[in-house]
């Protein structure tokens, strides 16, 4: 008699389930973050490092800039679609180091990007973002300021954004 009421609530919550479930619907929305510098939408500055296919949608997502920010000079890409995925280039923004450094960390933290390291071997302010993407490989962001040429007002810095080589 117990097993018999044991399968039969078992099957009247399976059917529950069944009938009730409307599985998880994805968001793609980004939230927006309040204070610090504002995110320039418009921005044509990285666009030569997103090619077709890479990085993927859910890593070209961090592929962002704050307001005011400008080319010192033009995008590289070393490997030149030989071997992983490496682009970067030289920026200069009008605020201040921790401003830009800050703005990353928020941007990216909100899209799913994990602050992996802080600092850099040569001294100089440096943020790396790890995040895995739909291609089965790690990307890193990696924002390095360059401290010679910065000042109170602007900070030169690097944007770089690189596949791992190692599969997830």
């Amino acid at each position: 008699m117990v097993l018999i009421v044991a399968v039969s609530m078992l099957a009247v919550f399976l059917v529950i389930n069944l009938v009730a479930d409307q599985g998880v619907a994805p968001t793609t929305t980004i939230p927006v973050v309040v204070g610090g510098l504002g995110l320039d939408h418009s921005s044509t500055l990285l666009e030569n490092c997103l090619t077709p296919g890479s990085p993927p949608a859910n890593v070209a997502s961090g592929v962002v800039v704050p307001k005011e920010t400008f080319s010192r000079g033009p995008f590289q890409m070393p490997n030149q679609g030989a071997g992983d995925f490496d682009c970067y280039r030289p920026l200069l923004t009008r605020a201040s180091t921790a401003s830009v450094l800050g703005f990353y960390k928020s941007q990216l933290g909100a899209r799913g990007w994990s602050l992996f390291s802080s600092g850099s071997s040569s001294g100089a302010p440096q943020y790396l973002f790890q995040k895995s993407g739909t291609d089965t490989f790690y990307w890193i962001i990696g924002i390095t300021v360059d401290p010679k040429s910065s000042s109170a007002r602007s900070t030169a810095w690097t944007f770089r954004i690189y596949q791992n080589s190692e599969a997830i």
